[in-house]
């Protein structure tokens, strides 16, 4: 049974009736279900009962890709949420890197169900099995000057410190960076066929990381990458770096 904001999604926008048929996933598995019963109501909880029908056979990506990108205009970063969410992201971390706007960071850490929500719509839109992890906030816990608790979205020294993968890769605009090319394929001699089951991909803000940052990577593991001549935009470079590394890396 579907209930709440799906649920009214599902009869008033998309018009569900009885005998139709529709994918429902708990996560885990995939069914086809057959609408049985709505309850759209003008008061109280609306919600929608369903007859499984059949399992329906699903996957997951086979490449492990973690996503920490830093926070940019919230149009911005939540179209990075959505389409690396159908380019098969299966955790995003959400970064406060030095030249991200301060005032983006503050709000951030009150949009991170709407954050929740995206990722949940665009993965049953990309007929996903379950969305990816948003990792947020990833920093330490403060105390703030009322003595409440203050979840502060991490520096990217934090972040690339608890990345556990070990295929790491650093995108810079700087031209000492090797083409990504030449790294994945340093990459995939020294580490084997571990390189393509996970790595995290590391995205900076519109101006880019500082030195301080790209040395935090280092010592982390991160590799410096460069996606080509041209200066790309945070949004912009979520898609390249996925795209290429799938193809890259993805054993199907």
């Amino acid at each position: 049974m579907l209930r709440g904001d799906t649920a009214e999604h599902l009869g008033r926008v998309l018009r569900a009736e009885p005998g139709q048929l529709y994918e429902l996933s708990d996560g885990e598995r995939v069914w086809l279900g057959r609408v049985e019963r709505l309850r759209l109501a003008k008061r109280g909880e609306s919600s929608v009962e369903f007859a499984l029908v059949e399992p329906i056979p699903a996957s997951q990506p086979a490449l492990h890709i973690e996503l920490l990108v830093s926070i940019v205009k919230f149009d911005a970063f939540e179209w990075c949420l959505e389409k690396a969410t159908e380019l098969g992201a299966s955790e995003i971390v959400p970064l406060a890197a030095a030249r991200t706007d301060m005032a983006l960071v503050d709000a951030a850490r009150k949009r991170c169900d709407r954050w929740r929500k995206i990722l949940t719509e665009s993965a049953q839109q990309s007929r996903r099995l379950r969305p990816p992890t948003l990792r947020v906030p990833v920093g330490n816990v403060t105390n703030t000057d009322d003595g409440g608790a203050d979840d502060r979205i991490a520096s990217p020294a934090k972040a690339f410190a608890q990345s556990a993968v070990t295929c790491k890769v650093l995108f810079s605009e700087r031209r000492d960076a090797r083409p990504l090319r030449d790294v994945l394929g340093a990459m995939a001699q020294s580490a084997g066929s571990e390189t393509s089951g996970k790595v995290a991909l590391a995205i900076g803000p519109e101006g880019g990381w500082t030195n301080e940052e790209i040395s935090a990577a280092r010592s982390s593991g991160f590799c410096e990458a460069s996606l080509g001549e041209n200066i790309l935009r945070t949004e912009t470079a979520v898609i390249a770096a996925m795209a290429i590394v799938e193809y890259a890396l993805s054993r199907e």
